[in-house]
């Protein structure tokens, strides 16, 4: 992400050059920043120009076409073109927020206005635009409308997918895991950009309060003059818990005024001129008012588009707000220590279960093993936690924490499952923690599986943690999901330590063991997404999806264990829904459970309706693939876009098909693996694919390698004569050299034909 922001720093230099509406020059940064960037252009500078909020960009490699489109200006000619091109961000007409939380889930919409105020009428470029999301995010969908230009994507089966009509490559997808971009190709200066945005991200959970978090700062560049342009800022949120219980309001970053409320649905609204954008994330929290365990039943009847004519229900279990015991735990740290892990991803990995070992409490049991190649433990049995005993294990991962070798994962499990074998009285627990895939994936699962059903309620819970792309994330979610464990992944190295942590403190958090419900017993067909139930931890709430024949009872239970060892039981209302699409919310979620089963199966009907659910709900999957179509409005009626839309239009007027890139995970790379390449996080230097010369942007700006004719004259002028006589002599030895090649390539070498 370096090299996008040194381009939009090269944009901000450039931009420098605009005279506005009335004379006067774009807007400055706050007082100090300009220092920042160019006292740390590598830290501080990098971090204040990545988009916090959804950002328009022109994407400029020809620095002479940067002017005002209204009113041009009389501005210094420049020569030579950029490469990489200058991001220059686009000042914003307008936006409007739409956000549906219900469950566990929030549905978000944004639309927004953008003009292309940096670039001549006379001329063209491309307009990059920039969507990061919130908690797991992941796209549903755009819109763009760009006069008689309209874009939209769409999700398709991967074989239905031919590229024949096939434009650049770097047309969109993801720059960086949540934050989704898309290139629209040669806008004109001066013109609106309206684009529409959907995605849905997890609400995030902790001591019985949701929140909804949404990147809502926006940056002081892309506030247009408020003379020239009013600023409508909307704001709407809607809030069905799904429970027959009172939601409270916990806090707010946006000033929202209550609009409606109806038990446990909500609703809030602002609307207001503005001055200057939100300049904070727009954060909401509220928690569902429960002492102590809750839950229910969700059910809906299937509607006509459904992939499967069974109804759908969720079970959903929180854990409350009361302070449950927490189970004591045996642990055991399974730590990938292979070449692929050097650097920061295994610095990362040592602080983490640092700070995990600190958090360890009085009775409980841990060890750490690590692997490559070969096997190396902290010790040969469990050592209870003590000051000593974690001093001692802080210093063998100071001198064992070493990145060399390759990766073999069966091996530590089997002796991570053999230390827990003898437990007694806590709960024990594996974290497993890895960069690679290995050929032995499922074996591994089945052979998991075999040990946890032989070893009954008191066997180990597997939680997983995936570093990088080139890990099988679904064979971690799937082994996760074998043992009744959590899963998590993190794709960019600045996340791994707050994401591991969190996915730490959720799965040692246990208050519920060995969950069984008993609405199979009611019904004449229950299929559950997973057919493992996790326990309930206090730091997060269980979903439990599927799909059902029969009617249920008005009550369901729900059975489990608690820290001590005594049966709980609780009542589970069931629910008849209509407000809240149970298909919207839970496929995500369904589309994840069900690739990893149909990677663990090769089931091809598994994978059928992963690629149903995929393409009903517009998320993507590993099965299906999403493009960007392009629309000329000017010779396609309403009539002719439903046809396309429903069926796909054949013929010369096909919409442009435009694919989308970096938007799936894959099944893991072996290859890369063996190899021992470096973690492939998606924070590693994009290249660009435009066809550029050489970078320049004139003499009077301040860009890097600036090149113009009259500075290579004052600069000849100013040389001596033996360092001309050497410049001359180089020039012709590297000019002989050239002619050499290229007449032992084409003169000499000739064609063998």
């Amino acid at each position: 992400m370096e090299e996008f922001a040194r381009a939009v720093e090269d944009g901000l230099k450039l931009s420098k050059r605009l005279v506005l509406p009335g004379g006067l020059p774009p807007p400055r940064p706050p007082a100090g920043m300009e220092r920042t960037m160019s006292a740390a252009p590598n830290a501080a500078a990098a971090a204040l120009l990545l988009p916090s909020a959804p950002t328009a960009y022109a994407v400029v490699t020809d620095p002479a076409a940067v002017d005002t489109p209204d009113v041009p200006s009389y501005q210094p000619y420049v020569y030579g073109r950029l490469d990489p091109p200058a991001l220059i961000p686009l000042q914003m007409k307008e936006v409007d927020l739409d956000v549906d939380c219900a469950l566990d889930a929030a549905h978000v919409t944004l639309r927004a206005r953008w003009w292309l105020h940096c670039i001549t009428r006379s001329r063209e470029c491309d307009v990059r635009l920039v969507v990061p999301m919130g908690e797991q995010g992941s796209i549903l969908g755009a819109e763009v409308t760009i006069r008689n230009r309209s874009y939209n994507t769409q999700v398709i089966e991967v074989e239905d997918h031919t590229m024949e009509n096939n434009a650049k490559t770097d047309s969109g997808g993801l720059l960086m895991p949540q934050l989704f971009l898309l290139t629209i190709p040669q806008v004109e200066g001066g013109a609106d950009i309206f684009a529409t945005f959907r995605w849905s991200q997890k609400l995030l959970y902790d001591n019985g309060c949701f929140t909804v978090d949404i990147p809502f700062r926006f940056p002081y560049f892309v506030n247009p003059l408020l003379k020239v342009f009013m600023k409508r800022e909307k704001i709407q949120l809607n809030v069905n818990s799904g429970f027959s219980k009172e939601v409270l309001l916990q806090g707010t970053s946006h000033p929202l005024k209550e609009k409606g409320r109806q038990g446990d649905k909500l609703s809030f609204l602002h609307e207001a001129i503005v001055e200057n954008w939100s300049s904070k994330d727009f954060n909401f929290s509220y928690s569902v008012y429960s002492g102590d365990l809750s839950g229910g039943v969700l059910v809906q009847p299937s509607t006509l588009r459904d992939y499967d004519d069974r109804d759908r229900f969720c079970i959903f279990l929180l854990p409350g707000s009361g302070k449950r015991k927490v189970f004591r735990k045996a642990v055991v740290f399974i730590v990938d220590t292979s070449g692929s892990m050097r650097g920061k991803p295994l610095d990362n990995v040592k602080n983490v279960v640092s700070t995990a070992l600190s958090e360890l409490v009085q009775g409980d049991y841990f060890n750490i093993i690590t692997f490559n190649d070969e096997l190396h433990s902290f010790s040969s049995c469990l050592e209870q936690v003590n000051d000593k005993a974690i001093a001692s294990a802080t210093d063998w991962m100071n001198s064992n924490f070493v990145a060399e070798g390759g990766t073999d994962i069966m091996h530590p499990l089997s002796e991570a499952m053999a230390l827990l074998s003898s437990t007694h009285d806590v709960l024990p627990q594996i974290y497993l923690m890895t960069d690679g895939s290995v050929d032995d994936e499922h074996n591994i699962c089945q052979t998991m599986k075999t040990e946890i059903i032989n070893r009954g309620s008191r066997s180990p819970r597997i939680s997983t943690f995936g570093l990088g792309s080139y890990c099988n994330h679904y064979f971690l979610r799937m082994l996760a999901s074998i043992g009744k464990g959590h899963y998590d992944a993190a794709l960019e190295t600045g996340s791994i330590e707050s994401r591991m942590l969190s996915w730490f403190r959720r799965a040692s958090s246990t208050i519920v063991a060995n969950i069984f419900i008993d609405a199979a017993a009611h019904l004449d067909e229950f299929e559950v997404d997973s057919e493992y139930i996790p326990d309930i931890s206090a730091k997060s709430p269980i979903c439990v999806s599927g799909k059902y024949q029969g009617k249920f009872p008005e009550t369901v239970k729900a059975k489990g264990y608690l820290a001590d060892m005594k049966e709980i039981l609780i009542e589970l209302k069931v629910q008849h829904i209509k407000e809240i699409p149970l298909d919207k919310v839970l496929a995500a979620q369904q589309i994840g459970l069900l690739t990893a089963k149909a990677w663990l199966s090769a089931d091809k009907q598994l994978e059928r309706k992963v690629i149903k659910l995929s393409i009903q709900n517009s998320i993507l999957s590993e099965y299906t693939s999403m493009v960007l179509l392009q629309t000329n409005l000017e010779k396609v009626d309403a009539t002719q876009k439903v046809k396309q839309k429903l069926k796909g239009h054949k013929g010369p007027d096909e919409p442009l098909r435009i694919p989308l890139h970096g938007l799936r995970l894959g099944f893991g790379d072996k290859a890369a693996t063996n190899e021992n390449l470096i973690t492939g996080f998606e924070d590693v230097k994009q290249p660009e694919k435009l066809q550029i010369l050489t970078k320049a942007a004139g003499c009077c700006s301040r860009l890097a390698d600036c090149l113009c004719c009259m500075c290579c004259i004052k600069a000849c002028n100013r040389m001596n004569d033996q360092c001309a006589i050497l410049m001359v002599q180089v020039c012709a030895a590297l000019s002989c050299l050239g002619c050499y090649e290229c007449c032992t390539k084409v003169c000499c070498g000739g064609s063998e034909s």
